[in-house]
């Protein structure tokens, strides 16, 4: 059981605190079961509420500082997807972006960063679907790594690929 004030990601509500738990106050909803009130962070969302039981929606903590660490300095490792269908592709990122597997965001991530700059490079257009799942991707990505990073969720990006490119080019001097 998550505690007061612990953030957590909430299935597709992302960073939420929880701000109490206990029974619902509303007439009618059974006393007997415990639900967490949750504000979340990012959405313009007031409150969530959800039982505490509730094993339908992926709940867990957000990653600790350490573990946000190890994920960054092992971004360029996490891979890609490879799946050469565009229908298929958009099928698996649907899947992993319903994980909350901040690796699985990171795997969207690259294989979307990687497409776009190899478009580019072909004086192509970027694909509409893709936009929208790099876009969701970072969103739940970046707005996790600002909590245990302590950082506006704004300035996670440029950190990470700050970071990132330190990290190649230490490697590539070693």
């Amino acid at each position: 059981m998550f505690k007061v004030g612990e953030y957590i990601i909430c299935g597709s509500n992302g960073v939420c605190q929880v701000e109490e738990i206990g029974p619902m106050k509303i007439p009618g909803v059974s006393k007997d079961r415990i639900f967490y009130t949750l504000t979340p962070v990012y959405s313009g969302c007031s409150a969530v509420y959800t039982p505490t039981d509730n094993e339908k929606m992926i709940m867990r903590p957000v990653l600790s500082r350490e573990e946000a660490w190890k994920l960054i300095e092992n971004i360029a490792e996490i891979g890609i997807y490879e799946e050469p269908d565009n229908k298929r592709r958009d099928m698996i990122f649907k899947e992993a972006l319903k994980t909350c597997d901040c690796k699985e965001w990171v795997k969207i991530i690259n294989t979307l960063y990687l497409k776009k700059k190899n478009r580019i490079a072909q004086g192509k257009k970027e694909i509409t679907s893709d936009e929208k799942y790099l876009q969701a991707a970072e969103e739940n990505l970046y707005g996790e790594l600002s909590i245990p990073l302590r950082m506006p969720k704004e300035k996670v990006e440029s950190f990470i690929s700050e970071k990132v490119d330190a990290l190649i080019e230490d490697e590539a001097f070693a």
